[in-house]
């Protein structure tokens, strides 16, 4: 069985985040995977491997609220 969960190392130890299913003494193998702490950096992550056109394509698919909203009337 695979499950994905978060937690924290403190003492040493793992300390998963929420309740899991798990027997107790259940050998298991972690991949631990450092989440980022900083907002900028998780957005810049977004943007990873991406060229500059891609970048800005998808800045403008962002700004253009349309499709979302309809157009503005005044």
């Amino acid at each position: 069985m695979q499950q994905t969960l978060e937690a924290v190392y403190e003492n040493g130890v793992f300390r998963p985040l929420e309740k899991i299913e798990i027997a107790e003494g259940q050998q298991v193998r972690l991949i631990v995977e450092t989440l980022p702490e900083d907002l900028l950096e998780l957005a810049a992550q977004v943007y990873e491997g991406l060229s500059d056109k891609e970048i800005d394509e998808i800045e403008q698919i962002a700004l253009d609220r349309r499709p979302f909203f309809g157009e503005r009337t005044s």
